[in-house]
């Protein structure tokens, strides 16, 4: 896929109100992609396994299993790109959704030109294919940003698309000191710009690199920022 190109994308939409998940379908439709559409928890991951979809949005409210349980199980298991739909604005909800592996999130009532555009910048973060050049290496640590790819060594390190550009900004400059601001206009959706999203995302990427035994690579200095290190070898 290019960065603009997304015919042939395979989108599940998960929303149980028929006249959204009707209109989603139909803009999704118009772009070029290929729509699933399930309306009950249980149905999105019944046609998650069948379909393999590359995006899913995904409405939090839900019958049967709610959207944060069924983002908790696809994320158990698969780390394709995620945008929430959900009626909650609380930023509790919001950091919740981001903290299970959410890409991304819009607010109800929502413009839906606005969610063909947030699904456009989710695919171009997720695929990331203006990167060229050869991959970044800090220590143990590999990432490709052309493939989008990152490793300790052969273990490969299952990140979001987030997360993945969090990993690239810092693995660009090793041993650069990057304050709160740099890391969240070099990382985060443009929507969506709180220091404790921030958090949640680096907690995340902290804990996987904790589980392929790179946990002290990435290094907060207190009040001033993170940077990534080689670390042991």
């Amino acid at each position: 896929m290019s960065e603009t190109d997304v015919t042939g994308t395979k989108v599940l939409i998960v929303e149980d109100e028929r006249g959204i998940s009707r209109t989603l379908e139909s803009y999704m439709k118009r772009e070029g992609m290929v729509t699933e559409v399930a309306a009950t928890g249980t149905e999105a991951l019944r046609l998650f396994r069948a379909a393999q979809p590359d995006l899913v949005l995904l409405d939090v409210m839900l019958p049967e299993l709610d959207g944060f349980n069924v983002l908790k199980s696809i994320r158990s298991h698969s780390f394709v790109p995620v945008l929430l739909l959900t009626a909650r604005g609380e930023e509790d909800d919001r950091l919740l959704g981001l903290g299970l592996g959410a890409d991304d999130y819009v607010v109800k009532p929502f413009s839906f030109r606005e969610v063909v555009a947030r699904v456009h910048a989710v695919l171009r973060r997720a695929y990331l294919q203006d990167g060229g050049g050869l991959p970044l290496r800090v220590g143990r640590l590999r990432v490709d940003v052309e493939r989008g790819t990152a490793a300790v060594e052969e273990e490969a390190l299952p990140l979001t698309a987030t997360e993945f550009r969090i990993l690239a900004a810092l693995a660009a400059a090793p041993g650069r000191l990057f304050d709160r601001g740099e890391l969240i206009e070099r990382a985060l959706p443009e929507h969506d710009l709180l220091e404790r999203s921030l958090d949640s995302h680096l907690k995340n990427l902290r804990r996987k690199l904790a589980s392929v035994g790179a946990d002290g690579q990435l290094v907060t200095v207190r009040g001033m920022g993170f940077k990534l290190v080689p670390g042991a070898t």
